[in-house]
């Protein structure tokens, strides 16, 4: 997929939590929801179901690309803003198509060309009719629409996110990193759209990375990483990884 990344760069770089391990009874992570707002819907009754078996705290980790593609991603926003449950506990970071929203809303990418990249999905979920739209004002009569329409709280969400999470050994990313790259050193890029060489390689570094943005019909274990994006908006499955230990074991919910 070609990647458009012009126009003017973020004045900082997005942060990188770290937390540990021994915190939590248990882990949990999903990717790629893509704008499927019943198959996360559907995913977070099955994690609150799931956590009650594990006492003290519990997390979960999304792991970036809200937005696009599927019919629904108003719903999947708002779900963001959401606890799960009191008990559980939870940490969004960002996705590719999450980034470039947030760059095209904030006029640092041309509008016709994240039109090219994310499809009109994204808009129509909050009743913008994109072909009417253009025909009647125009590329720049409709970033103005956009721009009044989608509600700024959730385009400053989605431009605070936090771009990795490491846990221990674990790191939890949308993309993956660049191999043998300390960590200090990749680029907020790298995390949310490399895929080769990671996806051969894996890290090469003393990680295991938990990751999405490359889909697939099941989840994909890897050198030193596990792929958990298993295309939602095309199986209609969204996986939940549960990380009790050292214990690894997935679960999917359905639209």
């Amino acid at each position: 997929m070609k990647r458009f990344r012009s126009g003017t760069a973020p004045a900082a770089p997005r942060s990188r939590l770290t937390m540990r391990g021994s915190d939590f009874s248990a882990l949990y992570a999903i990717s790629d929801i893509h704008g499927c707002a019943s198959a996360f819907r559907a995913a977070r009754r099955l994690i609150a179901r799931d956590a009650q078996g594990y006492p003290g705290r519990k997390l979960v980790v999304l792991l970036g690309d809200y937005v696009d593609r599927g019919p629904a991603s108003r719903d999947v926003l708002e779900l963001l803003t959401q606890p799960i449950s009191e008990e559980i506990e939870d940490v969004a970071l960002c996705g590719n198509h999450d980034d470039q929203l947030v760059k095209m809303v904030r006029g640092d990418l041309p509008i016709d060309a994240w039109l090219e990249f994310a499809g009109s999905a994204t808009l129509t979920s909050f009743g913008i009719d994109v072909e009417n739209v253009l025909k009647r004002v125009g590329l720049k009569g409709l970033h103005h629409v956009v721009r009044e329409t989608i509600p700024t709280a959730y385009i400053s969400r989605l431009e605070a996110l936090p771009v990795s999470l490491q846990i221990d050994n674990l790191l939890f990313v949308h993309a993956g990193v660049r191999p043998g790259v300390a960590l200090a050193s990749q680029t907020d890029n790298d995390l949310m759209w490399i895929r080769e060489p990671f996806l051969e390689d894996g890290p090469q570094l003393p990680i295991f990375v938990i990751h999405g943005h490359t889909p697939g019909i099941t989840v994909n274990i890897g050198n030193a990483r596990l792929g958990i994006d298993t295309a939602a908006v095309a199986t209609g499955k969204l996986t939940v990884l549960r990380i009790v230990g050292t214990k690894f074991s997935t679960t999917q919910a359905s639209n």
